[in-house]
């Protein structure tokens, strides 16, 4: 039997414990057709193989499979009412002790987004932020915490100013009072154990690529690890289209709330 994309996607379960069944085919298998030609292999048999035997072109097919597009208040709108009405909402409900998820967060622009946005109002000590990526190279990026200036671009200048130091012209350092009050780790979201008793849970532009079926699985983990009237905050191409099924009402586009 000739080797195709299925006995592909069973190799790669082997290696990575990534379930491509659960990504868009076309879409996905698109995605690695591109990356197989440009690293100049013939078909998906080859790529398998030097895979196996090279560690580092591994790690480059997960980072690129997890698809690691991230910047600094990234649609800055969302990020805008996320201040302004949202954290007023999360004190009021729960007080300042809140337990925050970033998951699927990238290089890490989103939770220490989350961190310095938060620490005008809460301080930090009083909080916990999660950080969660399926991609240890993205992880490590993050805990280093050195920026170039394109990714800080829509950031506002007073989180610039307080937050960052410039390391050379286009390269900035987060600081370690952000740094130290965000935990990174890694996690599947298609496989691991899901934290629980977060009052929020931010996961933006991930779940496109999954399956209709992967999607509700993720919302409806999700809803059980948020606490009661928990708020879910997704990205700007995104929808639960369940939502009501998956115990979710909608507070403001791009925000859910756990019913």
């Amino acid at each position: 039997m000739a080797y195709g994309y299925e006995e592909f996607k069973a190799d790669v379960y082997r290696m990575t414990d990534i379930n491509l069944n659960l990504y868009k085919e076309r879409q996905m298998k698109r995605r690695i057709e591109t990356l197989y030609a440009r690293k100049g292999f013939k078909g998906f048999e080859d790529f398998a193989l030097a895979m196996r035997k090279d560690k580092e072109l591994l790690e480059t097919f997960v980072g690129y499979l997890t698809i690691n597009v991230s910047q600094f208040y990234r649609n800055p709108d969302q990020w805008s009412f996320f201040e302004k009405k949202v954290i007023p909402y999360l004190r009021e409900n729960f007080g300042d002790r809140l337990r925050i998820w970033s998951a699927a967060c990238s290089t890490g622009d989103e939770p220490y987004t989350i961190a310095m946005i938060l620490a005008k109002y809460i301080p930090l000590s009083k909080v916990e932020i999660l950080a969660t990526d399926l991609d240890e190279q993205v992880i490590a990026f993050a805990k280093e915490g050195v920026y170039s200036s394109k990714s800080l671009v829509d950031l506002p200048k007073d989180l610039l100013n307080a937050h960052f130091k410039k390391v050379d012209d286009t390269h900035y350092q987060i600081s370690d009072e952000i740094k130290r009050h965000v935990t990174f780790k890694k996690h599947n979201l298609l496989k691991d154990v899901y934290s629980r008793n977060m009052n929020i849970i931010v996961c933006r532009n991930v779940v496109i690529y999954f399956t209709d079926e992967a999607k509700d699985e993720v919302y409806r983990k999700f809803n059980e690890s948020l606490v009661k009237d928990g708020l879910l905050f997704i990205g700007s191409t995104e929808q639960v289209i369940h939502a009501k099924e998956l115990g979710f009402s909608s507070m403001e586009t791009f925000f859910y709330k756990k019913v």
